[in-house]
């Protein structure tokens, strides 16, 4: 007879394509999960996995088990995870963690329409990330995604950076690419941090190398970046959604409009506070305000 919980293990070495990230998840030793794996295939008659030095990779008869088994299994997941819900203390303060420069535009707006008390946390993605393992987070929005036993990540939005300048700054006509880092490089820059962060990923992205860049200015918050910028000490990465005001009254441009980088942002919270009206409604009203 088959165990449920091995199906369970089925689907999770499915999505992650590896035993050993599977086990993470489900909390599990990797000799129990392959356990799992090896019964269900004996009473299947044959392989769901071809297993590489790299990678699960599911054979035609698991993939058709998995389209016939996930949505099963996901329902069966939720109304557990509803009744558990319902017994569980309601949260009377939510512990929002996020960017302090998303948080401005994104949350504060909205702050408000929460029904409950709230108390923010600003930090990098790791700091936030690790404050969520230990409960002193209930939910956190990141750029990041780990692959952390007891947390999900739902992706929903993604920020795009680019390069701005002052709004009368005078920029040359460029025929070519080589013409354009070159210029770019020999500007003054204001960075967020010493390793040049996003910087880095546009040259990396649109130039193919590292930016031969010794900022001139390390200020560590966007906003004040912006202002900073505005105020003719240099080029600099922002998100677009912090240019607002300040490119509609020409403070501030953007400029080599091609020479952009995006990031994926994730709510993330703890698997076993999912279905808490509190986590679903702050994720509901900061989705509704994107």
């Amino acid at each position: 007879m088959v165990d449920f919980e091995w199906y369970r293990s089925f689907c999770t070495i499915y999505k992650h394509n590896s035993v050993s990230e599977a086990a993470k998840t489900r909390i599990m030793t990797q000799p129990a999960m392959s356990q799992h794996l090896a019964a269900l295939e004996a009473e299947v008659g044959e392989a769901l996995f071809i297993r590489t030095t790299r990678k699960m990779v599911p054979t035609e008869r698991g993939k058709e088990l998995y389209s016939q088994l996930a949505p099963l299994i996901e329902s069966l997941e939720e109304t557990t995870m509803q009744f558990k819900s319902a017994s569980l203390p309601s949260l009377t303060v939510i512990k929002i963690g996020a960017a302090h420069e998303f948080f401005s535009e994104k949350i504060l707006p909205r702050l408000e329409t929460f029904s409950t008390c709230t108390l923010s946390h600003f930090g990098t993605a790791d700091e936030l990330l690790e404050l969520l393992k230990e409960d002193k987070l209930d939910i956190v929005i990141t750029s990041k995604k780990y692959q952390t036993p007891g947390i999900e990540y739902v992706k929903f939005m993604e920020e795009e950076f680019v390069i701005v300048a002052p709004g009368d700054y005078d920029v040359p006509v460029f025929t070519g690419v080589q013409q354009k880092e070159r210029w770019l490089s020999s500007q003054s820059w204001i960075s967020y941090g010493l390793e040049l962060p996003i910087i880095r990923r546009i040259w990396r992205e649109h130039f193919k190398k590292r930016p031969l860049i010794r900022p001139k200015h390390i200020i560590p918050n966007l906003h004040m970046i912006l202002r900073a910028v505005e105020q003719s000490m240099g080029l600099s990465v922002v998100a677009t959604y912090l240019l607002g005001d300040s490119a509609d009254k020409g403070k501030s441009k953007v400029i080599c409009e091609e020479c952009k980088v995006t990031n994926e942002l994730f709510f993330a919270y703890q698997a076993k506070h999912k279905h808490l009206p509190q986590i679903q409604e702050a994720i509901s009203t900061i989705r509704d305000y994107i």
